[in-house]
């Protein structure tokens, strides 16, 4: 009869060393793995920079948040480490040469250990105290300690009183360590700082991506955890993200975030780490709403691609004209890490309804730098290619690239930087044969998209169209509104039959500085590439302080109410900016708009001659509405 087997407690008793004893196991010229991010094995990582018998022994890991003794000058030849993505405490000695950096995707770095391309020959781990059947969680971190461990030929885990015990694929048996080392010392946090306005103006921008149902990706850094606050309102979000921090709590709390509308793993938040304070670690103790898998599962693109509706928030250092994004490295200085940028990218980008954003401030080192540029510094590396970029954030709005042609993406991009830059990159643009040789150029003072004027407007059959100001990245989208219109609504805008709109023509209608002149837009939802319904534009004349306004309509949207959201919202910029009333020339058969006109909340002037209405609408002089006498026909 076989031998039963001994209890897994009298294993684990017998496995028990302090550690020093632990890490006098490792031996000269091994890779030693060290656990991430918050789940550093703090004490095994002190035993071991203290030995002072070991030569070349290479420590590998992704982003950890403890003292990086082993990076430091005075251990010479003792160590060196190799970083999958670069954290402040081994910044300096990559750039200095006395450490490696390897870049490779968060999703694919498990296969190295798994396949034995890097073979792990010890397992530093930190885990939480084994449950009744055995088992200790990875608790703060699984993300690649999971492959690491299960791929390494010896396994020391310091068993931490401390380490929550989160759930998911994210456990190991004692059975499966060598040793075990107890500890109870608080898990390492990191504070998030309240966001400044720049954070939170970004932030805006992202949160008018998201849609009620959505599921979130939030990436590391100040601009992710400034979106949250933005999504109080929003209903039935769900996370599906490599980490998660403090910030997600209040949303759960509220019921914003209810993981009820996911495709994949509804009802669960799915995470691959997490860094913050003791509440967070505390949040996810034993808590079924939580669930941890390793990064070659939560970074698969096609993984991530089964949530609809995905949406992706990553950083980025700078992006050039065309799209490329440089996200590990400033010039040949290498700074971070390639991450999960591009696994969330490429997995958002095949979801249904999917959004990946890449998003950054405009400029750098106090507004000298532009972050938008011609072209990326030399030796700075491409993160994310121009083919897998969708939408770039910056504080002053959102540009869509994905399909776009170069001329395009330059002129979007340019509208989103910094506006002391703006001439300077269309410059660079023009001499790069990047836009139109004929493009107009943008004035030193170059015009700051008016956000504040974005808004649903309700329609006369109870629909709802979104109105925002024209962009000058609107041209294909003006253009397909012109050729869709009738010969007669032409007429009516323009008093001549016109059959073409070339580029030489349009432009001059795209140009608006947003003050003395301006343009609103209407289109059948928020999202890129939908069509224009209709557009209205003011322009002032400096000797009067009026400005004359004109409106087009598609024919097919016309009678729906999008003529009056237009005038309002003209009105409502026009008085902002300190215009005095609005004329307008109407043909007499332009019935339509003439009653747009005289149930505008003024009184207006009208005067008629040789089959043209000239009106003049002073803002100073309301009236109440009232019906108008028939037209003449």
């Amino acid at each position: 009869m076989e031998k039963s087997r001994e209890p897994w407690q009298q294993r684990y008793a017998d496995k028990v060393t302090s550690a020093e004893r632990a890490v006098g196991r490792v031996r000269h010229g091994q890779r030693v793995f060290l656990g991430s991010g918050a789940g550093e094995p703090q004490s095994l990582l002190e035993a071991l920079s203290s030995r002072t018998d070991l030569n070349d022994t290479e420590i590998v890991h992704i982003l950890t948040l403890g003292v990086a003794t082993y990076a430091e000058p005075r251990f010479g030849d003792r160590f060196r480490h190799n970083a999958y993505f670069i954290g402040p405490n081994v910044r300096q000695a990559i750039a200095e040469g006395r450490a490696d950096y390897t870049p490779i995707f968060l999703s694919e770095i498990p296969a190295l250990f798994r396949t034995g391309r890097v073979i792990i020959d010890v397992a530093l781990i930190a885990v939480s105290l084994p449950d009744e059947h055995g088992y200790c969680s990875y608790g703060v971190s699984t993300d690649i300690v999971k492959a690491a461990t299960e791929s390494a030929h010896l396994v020391i885990a310091e068993v931490n009183a401390q380490m929550p015990r989160a759930l998911g694929d994210c456990f190991i048996h004692v059975r499966d360590i060598d040793f075990l080392v107890a500890s109870d010392r608080p898990i390492l946090e990191t504070q998030h700082g309240e966001p400044d306005e720049l954070a939170r103006r970004i932030a805006r921008h992202i949160a008018n991506l998201i849609e009620d149902g959505a599921t979130l990706q939030l990436g590391i850094g100040t601009i992710p955890d400034a979106v949250l606050p933005y999504l109080s309102e929003f209903k039935n979000l769900g996370i599906h993200t490599e980490m998660f921090s403090d910030g997600l709590i209040p949303l759960i709390e509220k019921g914003v975030v209810t993981n009820s509308e996911k495709t994949l793993h509804r009802g669960k938040i799915v995470a691959t780490f997490i860094m913050g304070s003791r509440k967070l670690y505390d949040f996810v103790d034993n808590n079924p709403l939580v669930e941890f898998h390793p990064t070659e599962y939560v970074n698969d693109p096609f993984i991530i691609a089964q949530n609809d509706k995905m949406i992706s928030i990553n950083a980025a250092i700078e992006v050039d004209v065309t799209g490329q994004v440089c996200a590990d490295s400033l010039g040949t200085l290498f700074y971070s890490g390639i991450g999960g940028q591009v696994d969330f990218t490429r997995g958002a980008a095949r979801s249904k309804n999917g959004k990946p954003v890449i998003a950054l401030p405009s400029t750098a080192e106090n507004e000298t730098i532009s972050r938008i540029v011609p072209q990326l510094k030399p030796g700075a590396g491409v993160v994310t290619s121009r083919g897998d970029v969708h939408y770039v954030v910056t504080e002053y709005g959102a540009a869509y690239l994905h399909g776009k042609t170069i001329r395009e993406r330059a002129m979007a991009l340019i509208q989103i930087a910094h506006p002391k830059f703006r001439p300077w990159l269309f410059a660079e643009a023009k001499a790069r044969h990047l836009v139109y040789a004929d493009q107009i150029e943008m004035p030193i003072q170059t015009p700051v998209y008016p956000d504040e004027l974005e808004q649903w407007i309700e329609l006369k059959d109870g629909s709802r169209a979104f109105m925002r100001p024209l962009k000058l990245t609107d041209e294909s989208l003006v253009k397909d509104l012109f050729y869709k219109m009738s010969a007669d609504s032409i007429h009516y805008r323009f008093f001549q039959i016109l059959k073409t709109m070339p580029h030489e023509k349009l432009q001059k209608l795209l140009t608006v500085d947003y003050g003395a002149d301006m343009a609103l837009v209407v289109l059948q939802d928020s999202s890129e590439g939908t069509p224009i319904l209709a557009v209205a534009h003011y322009h002032t004349y400096q000797q009067t302080n009026f400005a004359e306004a004109a409106f087009l309509v598609r024919d097919d949207w016309q009678g729906k109410g999008i003529g009056t959201a237009l005038l309002n919202g003209l009105v409502d910029a026009a008085r902002r900016n300190g215009i005095a009333g609005f004329t307008a020339e109407v043909l007499l058969a332009n019935h339509g708009m003439l009653r747009v006109f005289h149930k505008c909340g003024y009184a207006v002037e009208s005067h008629l001659q040789d089959g043209v209405y000239s009106l003049r609408i002073p803002f100073a002089k309301r009236k109440p509405v009232r019906t108008i006498p028939a037209l003449k026909s």
